[in-house]
């Protein structure tokens, strides 16, 4: 059983702390935090946990061989990589990093110096994802049409980065995961209204190599909260709505057919609609599975389901769509 350091406890990183050390196989030992009111808190309901205010007490520490990091996004790039640099495993919150070559930097290194190297991308780990997954690979749906999705509410405002850097790699890892398909561009529209330079509002098409698009609305300025993704096939259609206590999947026997019309020679179109289906989902708290991946990781050496390059690519697609949108929605191409 690996010792294993976090790096971040306030926000995010307390439900990892909590996470990890409530969790069979997990050996959490250190936590860091530059607020020492953060750092008594999580000694008084962790006995037995070792505190520090320097990063530099866990990353140079050679009885700690991974690292859970959440702390703002501006530090995750020269965290993880001095962790790597120093023989450890990392569990990186998203996005993998602010900058494109930053998370390419990362990546390399991880392969360079056989570390493991995963992305915080929660939803990859929740039990509707993975269903909708085993749902399009069984080709119930046919063949994918489109995907959107909308994660919209009244607040948290923040103050650094806008709702697309805020919300949206939620919706990017999801769809990334569902897609066996190539990323080639991004268009982005969006606004600020409360602040200077910080949109409130955002709206994204992303654009496949097999003609599938993708559209994803954030915001941090609406009347409803709203966390839904839906998948529209040539068979079938689906509509994952994490709000819902229970019912979070519904599967439509909907449809267009394109028909033949023999009488005219002519094509026709056939509207079919059938039966709704709401499947039983298994239950678990995805930060749960996810951490436990993270161990499943270290000891087995495998890669993981948001490993490094998944989080390159949700990196990307995050910064082309920020560059569309301070170029008033014109397209931008993404890198292979």
């Amino acid at each position: 059983m690996e010792n294993i350091g976090i790096i971040g406890i306030g926000g995010w990183g307390r439900n990892l702390l909590r996470t990890m050390r409530n969790l069979a196989g997990s050996n959490l030992t250190m936590a860091c935090d530059l607020d020492s009111k953060r750092t008594s808190a999580a000694e008084h309901t962790y006995p037995g946990l070792i505190t520090t205010q320097r990063p530099e007490d866990i990353l140079e520490n050679d009885d700690i061989k991974a690292v859970v990091i959440a702390t703002p996004p501006s530090s995750h790039y020269e965290l993880a990589s001095k962790a790597m640099k120093n023989g450890k495993d990392v569990l990186v919150e998203k996005p993998l990093a602010l900058s494109v070559s930053d998370g390419e930097k990362l990546l390399k290194e991880s392969e360079e110096l056989d570390r493991i190297l995963m992305v915080g991308h929660i939803m990859v780990y929740h039990p509707a994802t993975l269903y909708l997954k085993d749902l399009i690979k069984s080709g119930e749906l046919g063949d994918i049409r489109y995907i959107y999705s909308s994660r919209v509410n009244l607040g948290k405002v923040r103050s650094i980065e806008n709702s697309w850097w805020s919300f949206a790699p939620h919706d990017i890892s999801i769809i990334l995961y569902l897609l066996d398909a190539p990323l080639v561009r991004a268009s982005s529209t969006g606004a600020a209204y409360l602040q200077d330079g910080i949109e409130d509002v955002v709206f994204t098409t992303l654009e496949f190599g097999d003609g599938i698009i993708a559209h994803i609305h954030v915001s941090w300025l609406d009347p409803h909260k709203e966390r839904k993704v839906t998948i529209v096939g040539s068979k079938k259609m689906v509509v994952f709505d994490d709000t819902e206590a229970t019912e979070k999947i519904r599967i439509y026997d909907k449809g267009a057919d394109r028909n033949l019309d023999y009488d005219t020679y002519g094509e026709y179109m056939s509207i079919r609609s059938g039966d709704i289906v709401i499947p039983r989902i298994p239950g678990g708290e995805p930060l749960a599975a996810e951490c436990t991946h993270f161990l499943k990781c270290i000891e087995t050496r495998e890669k993981p389901r948001s490993d490094g390059r998944a989080g390159l690519i949700t990196l990307r697609a995050l910064d082309a769509a920020q560059r569309s949108l301070g170029q008033g929605g014109a397209p931008v191409e993404i890198k292979a």
